[in-house]
């Protein structure tokens, strides 16, 4: 089931324009969303995107990608505010977790065990603000 998974991660990642345009409309892309809703990554509370499996090679480009766009954002953030690229992206990873996760996505605990995301709160960093 990985395989399928991945074959169509990396066939979306190849995809057309069009596809490109609905994913920047739909506000995530359509492989990032896919890896996410099968388990392959999930958040950190550090703000970066984890693997929760062993990822294939499109897989890490994708998530690669995406945490330097975040701690670029981070980066801008922390020297806008007056704080450190790490306090800026706890507080997102923090937020990332409560707020954006849904039913079935995975998140890493505190405790660095990854956990799917169910009705309940999700388990915080204890430094999260609150």
């Amino acid at each position: 089931m990985r395989d399928s998974v991945e074959m169509i991660i990396a066939a979306v990642l190849l995809g057309t324009t069009a596809t490109s345009a609905m994913a920047f409309q739909s506000g995530r892309d359509p492989a990032y969303q896919t890896a996410r809703e099968s388990g392959l990554v999930g958040e950190k509370s550090d703000g970066y995107l984890g693997f929760v499996v062993p990822p294939s090679s499109a897989v890490r480009a994708l998530v690669e990608d995406i945490n330097i766009k975040r701690k670029a954002v981070y980066s801008k953030e922390a020297l806008a505010n007056g704080a450190t690229v790490e306090e800026m992206a706890l507080r997102t990873g923090c937020r990332l977790i409560a707020e954006r996760t849904v039913a079935g996505e995975k998140y890493q605990t505190p405790s660095g065990a990854w956990k799917t995301r169910d009705d309940s709160p999700p388990q915080l960093d204890a430094r999260c603000p609150q």
